[in-house]
C-alpha cells in the first residue's frame, strides 16, 4: 500500500477505535453493558454498512415506516415488508405516531414467524418527559410484538428547547437509559428535519451530559447542500463522534422530484454516496421497492465531478428551500400539530 494511503487509513482506524472506546466509556459510566451486535443474513444484491460504532451491520437501504401504513389492505403492507426482507433490506424504520400507530401494527404483524430476527428494528418516541416516553414505548413494544427494539430515537428534535426538555431531570433521556438497562431497547438516537443548528445543539447538550448517541437521523439529499445543510454542518460532527448517520428525505416526500431537476435513481445514488449508514426511503408499493433495490444493485459511488454536476443542476431550485418544505413550513411537523404527544 502507498505510504500516504497507509498513514491515512491507519489514522482513520485509530480515530474510529478511539471514538468507539469513548462511546463504550460513556455506556460504562451509565452502568450499561455494551450491547452485543446481532448477525443477520445478507443478500449479494444489497449494500451493507456499519452503523456508527455500534458494531451492527445494516442494509444501506432502510424501509421507511410511514409509508407502510398507507395501504388500504393490511395484507398489502405485510407483503411489501416481506418482499423487502427477502431482497436483503434489514433496516426497518418506524415511529410511535405514524398513521396513528398503524405502521407499527403492520410491521409487528409482518415480523412474526421468524422474521423479527432477520431485521434491525427502529422506531421513534415523541415524548419529552420520562412519563410520556415510557407510555409511548410500551405501546410501541405491544404493536411491534417484540420484547426489545433495536434502536429507539427521540423524534422531531426541531426546536431549540427540545434538547433541554429531553435531558432535563425526569426527561425522556432518563426513561430511555432505564429502558436500555432493562433490555427493552438496545441503542438510542435522535431525529429532526428543521435546522442543522438544532441538531448541533442536541449534540452539544449530549456532550455536556457525557452522553453518546448511537445514531442521528437527518435530511441528506441533492438539495440539502444548498440550504440549511445537514450534510455540510451536522454530518461531519456526527462522523467525528462515531455516531451512525441515518439519511432521510431523499425525495423530500415527492417535492424534490417535483422540481424536475433529478431522477429517483440518481437521487438515491447521491445519498448512498454520502458517508451514511442507511438511506431511509419511503416505499409504499412494489414498483417503488423495485426502484430502491435497483438503486442498490447498480450503485457505485459518484465521483466528485458527478456530485458537483448534480449539485450545480439543483442549486437554483434549492436556494430558498422551496422543495424542502420540511425545513421551511410546519407541513411535516406532527408534534407541532399534536403538542400533547410531547408530554
Amino acid at each position: 500500500m502507498e505510504r500516504r494511503k497507509f498513514i491515512k487509513t491507519a489514522a482513520a482506524a485509530a480515530s474510529v477505535a478511539a471514538t468507539s472506546s469513548r462511546a463504550q466509556a460513556s455506556l460504562k459510566s451509565q452502568g450499561v453493558a455494551t450491547p452485543q451486535a446481532s448477525k443477520r443474513a445478507q443478500s449479494p444484491d444489497m449494500i451493507y454498512r456499519q452503523l456508527g460504532t455500534t458494531g451492527e451491520t445494516v442494509s444501506a437501504i432502510g424501509l421507511g415506516g410511514y409509508h407502510l401504513g398507507k395501504q388500504a389492505d393490511p395484507a398489502e403492507s405485510i407483503k411489501l415488508i416481506h418482499a423487502a426482507i427477502d431482497n436483503g433490506i434489514n433496516f426497518i424504520d418506524n415511529c410511535w405516531d405514524y398513521n396513528d400507530g398503524i405502521s407499527e401494527v403492520r410491521v409487528g404483524q409482518a415480523l412474526r414467524d421468524g422474521n423479527r430476527e432477520k431485521v434491525f428494528l427502529m422506531t421513534k418516541m415523541d415524548g419529552r418527559t420520562a412519563a410520556a416516553y415510557n407510555k409511548q414505548l410500551e405501546e410501541s413494544l405491544g404493536r411491534l410484538q417484540t420484547d426489545t427494539i433495536d434502536l429507539v430515537q427521540f423524534h422531531e428534535v426541531i426546536r431549540m428547547e427540545d434538547p433541554d426538555r429531553i435531558f432535563a431531570p425526569k426527561g425522556a433521556l432518563e426513561a430511555a437509559i432505564a429502558a436500555r438497562k432493562a433490555g427493552k431497547i438496545r441503542y438510542i438516537g435522535f431525529t429532526g428535519h428543521k435546522d442543522p443548528a438544532v441538531h448541533l445543539r442536541m449534540l452539544d447538550v449530549a456532550r455536556q451530559h457525557n452522553f453518546h448517541f448511537d445514531t442521528v437521523q437527518m435530511p441528506i439529499n441533492v438539495m440539502d447542500a444548498h440550504f440549511r445543510s445537514f450534510t455540510n454542518e451536522v454530518m461531519p460532527v456526527a462522523l467525528k463522534e462515531g455516531i451512525g448517520v441515518l439519511a432521510m428525505k431523499t425525495f423530500g416526500d415527492h417535492f424534490i422530484l417535483d422540481s424536475k431537476t433529478v431522477e429517483p435513481i440518481e437521487a438515491l445514488h447521491y445519498s448512498l454516496t454520502q458517508p451514511v449508514s442507511v438511506v431511509i426511503t419511503g416505499i409504499d408499493s412494489k414498483p417503488i421497492l423495485d426502484q430502491a433495490l435497483e438503486a442498490a444493485r447498480t450503485f457505485t459511488p459518484l465521483t466528485k465531478p458527478q456530485v458537483a454536476a448534480l449539485l450545480a443542476r439543483t442549486e437554483e431550485a434549492a436556494s430558498e428551500g422551496k422543495y424542502e418544505p420540511f425545513k421551511t413550513s410546519a407541513h411535516f411537523d406532527g408534534t407541532a400539530a399534536n403538542p400533547k404527544w410531547l408530554g
